[in-house]
């Protein structure tokens, strides 16, 4: 069978993170929603999602396809019904669509001739961007069974100081002397390749990723995952690092979502909660306008290859679109809008000529290359994010 993740209705609120990928590409928990559905189905997928970005992300339509909502997260019996799936047959929850079986020359799908299953169980869902750090918790449990299953743990160092080791999974290569963890509130998976430096201080739920690092002394106070290649240093509570990105150093980031190739320069910090104690607003792509969240705490969302420097301030409830820099003293306003370069004080634009020159170097240093497909999804953003930004 050929099974393909569509992004659904809800790709306009997970932006800005899906300005670069599909629903698909989301990391939560240890995995991203793509590799969930592969390790559950036993098939690799392709995507369906915006024109823009198909290039990068292809799709592949064979006779017969299952179409699959990435943003449902897969588990056991989902996972089963998905599979069983005949021919003119739809999975809904509610009246939203997970899943149905289509053929290659149906152009439009009309549900009223389909037979309708309905999902009653419970599933983990995306459909807003704090789901990723507010479900990661749920999202690291359930992978770390799926990941675990039936495999063998390295052994921990004897130098470690351990609570509940039956709850730890480390994977080869990884390197970790002198820390302490706890995994008696969650586990914690230590991914291939990665280290944990002397002196930090990790709680459980945790992720590490494949050769992703941990400064030394750093303190993790749980449901955090930290992408492959990213690096995560000082005070760190319940965020997610997709992959490539840094906050290498002293400072606290809390309730975050981090993307790609983002980084916190040093001593910078983001409030998780108000003043006031009150619930957080967010900005919205699909209203423009703040949005309220439903949460008392709620941290900073940044876009991929944004950074920001030394000392940088965030609000509660800071969005950072996509390749942005901010810099200097103060705090920035709490949506800062994609290529925008400044504080504070005000912004200017940051031309994709500029971007790119940095992006090439940054992605250089991981050995990765800076692409012209990579380079056709920012200039799209860079024009599609004009109306945010004060030309």
């Amino acid at each position: 069978m050929n099974y393909i993740l569509f992004d659904g209705t809800v790709r306009n609120a997970l932006l800005p993170f899906t300005f670069t990928r599909p629903v698909a590409e989301i990391r939560i928990g240890i995995l991203t929603i793509r590799e969930k559905w592969e390790k559950y189905l036993g098939y690799t997928t392709t995507t369906l999602t915006e024109e823009y970005l198909s290039e990068k992300y292809p799709m592949v339509e064979l006779e017969d396809n299952v179409m699959i909502n990435a943003s449902f997260l897969p588990n056991d019996v989902l996972s089963e019904m998905v599979k069983s799936l005949e021919k003119n047959q739809a999975i809904f929850k509610g009246d939203t669509v997970i899943a149905f079986y289509t053929k290659d020359t149906q152009e439009e799908i009309d549900f009223d001739t389909y037979e309708i299953i309905e999902f009653n169980e419970d599933c983990l869902t995306v459909e807003n961007t704090w789901d990723i750090f507010a479900k990661n918790d749920a999202a690291i449990r359930e992978d770390f069974d799926l990941i675990t299953e039936g495999r063998t743990s390295l052994p921990i160092p004897k130098n470690v100081n351990v609570l509940s080791p039956e709850n730890i999974f480390i994977e080869e290569g990884a390197k970790l002397e002198f820390v302490t963890l706890n995994a008696s509130t969650g586990p914690i998976y230590i991914g291939k390749n990665s280290e944990i430096m002397e002196g930090s201080v990790i709680r459980g739920p945790f992720a590490l990723c494949e050769e992703a690092q941990v400064k030394l002394a750093t303190k993790v106070y749980g449901a955090t995952t930290v992408g492959p290649h990213s690096r995560i240093g000082g005070e760190v509570n319940n965020s997610v690092l997709f992959g490539y990105s840094n906050k290498g150093h002293d400072g606290f980031l809390g309730n975050a979502v981090l993307g790609e190739w983002c980084n916190i320069g040093a001593d910078s910090n983001n409030s998780n909660l108000k003043n006031n104690y009150e619930e957080v607003r967010l900005w919205s792509y699909e209203t423009e306008g703040f949005a309220k969240t439903g949460l008392q705490f709620c941290g900073l969302m940044m876009g991929d290859h944004s950074k920001c420097g030394i000392n940088t301030m965030f609000n509660t409830g800071t969005v950072v679109g996509v390749s942005s820099n901010i810099f200097g003293s103060g705090f920035p306003r709490n949506f800062v809008p994609s290529f925008s370069w400044g504080g504070a004080s005000g912004f200017t634009t940051y031309l994709t000529s500029k971007a790119f020159q940095t992006a090439k170097i940054v992605m250089s240093r991981r050995h990765v290359d800076f692409t012209e497909e990579d380079a056709k999804i920012l200039e799209h953003i860079f024009e599609e994010t004009k109306k945010y930004r004060k030309e």
